[in-house]
């Protein structure tokens, strides 16, 4: 592989040969790209409801347990 890029002038290694990457694998770049976003998107949204599930349960037994000292 290095025989065949050797002779080649610098703008076929670094622009041509990356631009015929993007155009015939581009497709698979973006469905890769949207599917780990999409997972980040609901990991994030898992964390926080779950957060908000712990947030809401402590301020229920914290206010229950109060209510039983008087």
């Amino acid at each position: 592989m290095r025989e065949i890029f050797a002779g080649m002038p610098w703008w076929v290694k670094w622009v041509a040969v990356p631009l015929i990457a993007l155009v015939v694998f581009g497709g698979l770049i973006a469905s890769v790209a949207a599917f780990v976003i999409g997972l980040l998107f609901k990991l994030l949204i898992f964390v926080a409801l779950v957060g908000g599930l712990v947030f809401v349960v402590r301020k229920f037994m914290a206010s229950s347990g109060s209510r039983s000292d008087w």
